[in-house]
């Protein structure tokens, strides 16, 4: 009996600050769940305006008295960067194949190599020449923490990082920490999706994101409710 009396005040005291952060709370964790609701209820294309945007042909780019952007060239887009202190261009064509070219002269350059990939992630990348190993990746079946179709290297790095390095692109695609692989995962729980983890308006979504609204929205209710029952007294 006295192990009982000792617990009840315990508990009674968790129960009156569990209403006073009901009471701080409440209000905000219904926005946040108001506007979410708002949010996942129509996809995000349709938000940014996608859906209205005209369909239209790709046209490749073409430079007039360009060598690199002539109409044979059939480019979708050309990105101009510096590497290894030279002008490289790296030129998209409309199928989806990339390659890098020297600028001023137009000669192709070669891709990049496991030993190139390693050296780069070496010079760019804190800790970036503790790589444990480096792997090759083809577009069409990259690593689930890189989700895009390109070839790329993985150089693993000793505390967790995984640094991606295009084939072709001769640049550092993407930086995937172990924190990023954490963030990731909680979104793709956060959003419900597992599997793509970007897809923000799904029916599963919206509906528990209803539901939660309607819990919390009757929370703030009945914390009213328990107020006037507590102001009334026990004769009431």
């Amino acid at each position: 009996m006295a192990r009982r009396n000792t617990r009840t005040p315990l508990m009674h005291r968790l129960a009156k600050w569990h209403i006073w952060l009901g009471w701080l709370v409440g209000v905000p964790i219904a926005m946040w769940l108001a506007t979410g609701l708002l949010m996942v209820s129509r996809p995000i294309e349709e938000v940014r305006g996608d859906h209205l945007r005209r369909k239209v042909p790709p046209q490749a780019l073409a430079i007039p008295g360009s060598a690199l952007a002539g109409p044979e060239a059939d480019l979708a887009e050309m990105h101009v960067t510096m590497q290894d202190g030279r002008a490289v261009a790296v030129l998209t064509t409309l199928d989806g194949a990339v390659r890098r070219v020297d600028f001023a002269t137009g000669a192709p350059l070669p891709a990049l190599d496991a030993a190139a990939a390693r050296a780069l992630v070496a010079a760019r990348i804190v800790g970036g020449d503790m790589a444990e190993r480096v792997t090759f990746f083809p577009a069409d079946r990259t690593p689930f923490d890189f989700r895009r179709p390109l070839a790329v290297w993985q150089v693993a790095l000793a505390d967790g990082t995984n640094v991606y390095v295009g084939r072709d692109t001769g640049n550092i695609e993407a930086v995937r920490t172990r924190w990023w692989r954490a963030f990731d995962l909680a979104w793709g729980l956060h959003i419900m999706d597992l599997s793509e983890r970007e897809d923000t308006s799904h029916p599963i979504l919206i509906l528990f994101a209803a539901l939660s609204l309607t819990g919390a929205l009757i929370g703030c209710v009945l914390m009213f409710r328990r107020r006037r029952a507590r102001v009334a007294g026990p004769a009431s």
